[in-house]
């Protein structure tokens, strides 16, 4: 996007279930285990199922899909495994950046990598509970935690700055254009300084009673920042201000209860240079026009995990861990994979001429394009994998819960 669409933008006008007031989380996952109980009586028609949460993609007591044999049109390799600390029941998202892979441990450990080879090019202990993954560039190494604190460093680890925030960070922080930009879990958005941590703007909206618990952030592209919010909206800010460009309804709440009327965005919009898609728990996906956030379409496929994007479909995991491919400019239905039920499926990450989608039990799978069909599998280290495939120049990359990286290439 030129500088002068930037402009037109600003101008154009999981996870469980938490609570978003300070110190209700607690009591909140008390009401909600009572609210599954009699959800499973009451004739609801969707109960809160989430990607990341506890009750992760799956209704509760459902068993996993068991695997289907198929015959592979491809194979999935590793080209090496390495390992960070353990996620707990986090998820911690790794960021790539050019050549290097940073991921780290709920235990505070931040590692560097050498993307082709998997090499430790350095590994620090930050001193922190981690709970928000890592996010970088190429001067710059961020890090969130339950606390609120944002922790800086350079690319060879050593301690830039550190600045307090308002509450627990659960995503990744973006690193663009001399900005630190971090979501934290009170519904506010911050644009921090990248020199010194010193706060440049904050973004903030009002939040429902409950909302899923989601570790997604916000997408950071062409100037602005995308983010999506409890309630079905989304919304574009200015980068450099903070200011908002437009905001959109993904999908609107509907139902007789709270927890029904549960409707959020909780995994990260994607972006292309004309349009953005995004999705919602009990609610839908769609696509709007990158500059003006106006609606080009809309369908009903429900989801927390997330989506993804090429250059002819849409992506998506809906709420039960099917896999949906969506016309890309009418949203009409292309194939569906729902062999993959209650395996609590990460976002998909579009290869090509495969889609790679990972699971709760850390397998792997890729999926043919033209119709969803299994193309291979590889197995990990048996833990869940909750954040999404991430892509390098050769293959990609999935984390585990139990800190095992591995980066995967399609033979």
């Amino acid at each position: 996007m030129k500088r002068g669409e930037t402009m037109a933008l600003v101008g154009a006008g999981l996870p469980a279930i938490s609570g978003i007031r300070r110190g209700q989380a607690r009591s909140y996952i008390l009401v909600l285990a009572t609210l599954f109980q009699l959800a499973g009586c009451s004739g609801m028609g969707e109960k809160v199922s989430t990607g990341f949460g506890l009750w992760g993609g799956k209704e509760p007591g459902e068993k996993p899909a068991a695997l289907v044999e198929f015959k592979p049109a491809a194979e999935l390799k590793s080209s090496w495994q390495a390992h960070v600390g353990g996620a707990g029941d986090t998820v911690l998202f790794p960021a790539v950046v050019s050549d290097s892979i940073y991921a780290v441990g709920l235990d505070g450990k931040i590692a560097r990598f050498n993307a082709e080879s998997g090499a430790t090019q350095w590994s620090i202990d930050s001193g922190r509970k981690i709970s928000g993954g890592i996010g970088a560039d190429s001067g710059l190494v961020a890090v969130g935690t339950a606390k609120g604190e944002v922790l800086a460093f350079d690319a060879k680890g050593q301690p830039l700055w550190q600045a307090r925030l308002s509450s627990e960070i659960l995503s990744p922080p973006q690193v663009a254009n001399e900005i630190v930009v971090v979501r934290t879990g009170d519904g506010r958005i911050f644009g921090l300084d990248a020199r010194d941590g010193k706060r440049k703007w904050v973004y903030q909206r009002a939040m429902p009673t409950l909302a899923l618990r989601s570790y997604a952030g916000v997408v950071v592209t062409h100037g602005a920042v995308f983010a999506g919010f409890a309630g079905g909206k989304l919304v574009a800010l200015d980068l450099a201000t903070g200011t908002l460009g437009w905001e959109a309804t993904v999908a609107l709440p509907r139902g007789a209860t709270e927890l029904e009327r549960v409707t959020d965005v909780s995994s990260l919009p994607v972006v292309d240079d004309r349009m953005i898609c995004a999705t919602a728990y009990q609610g839908r996906t769609a696509c709007f026009n990158i500059v003006s956030g106006n609606l080009l379409w809309a369908r009903d496929v429900s989801s927390s995990a997330g989506l993804a994007m090429d250059d002819r479909s849409v992506y998506v995991s809906d709420t039960r861990g099917a896999i949906h491919a969506l016309d890309k400019y009418s949203g009409a239905s292309l194939w569906k994979q729902d062999k993959l039920l209650a395996r609590q499926t990460t976002a998909p990450l579009a290869l090509g001429r495969y889609i790679a989608v990972a699971d709760v039990q850390g397998y792997v799978h890729l999926l043919a394009r033209e119709d969803g069909s299994f193309a291979a599998r590889i197995a990990t280290d048996g833990s869940q994998i909750g954040a999404p495939p991430v892509a390098l120049s050769r293959g990609f990359l999935v984390q585990t819960r139990n800190g095992g990286l591995y980066a995967l290439t399609v033979q």
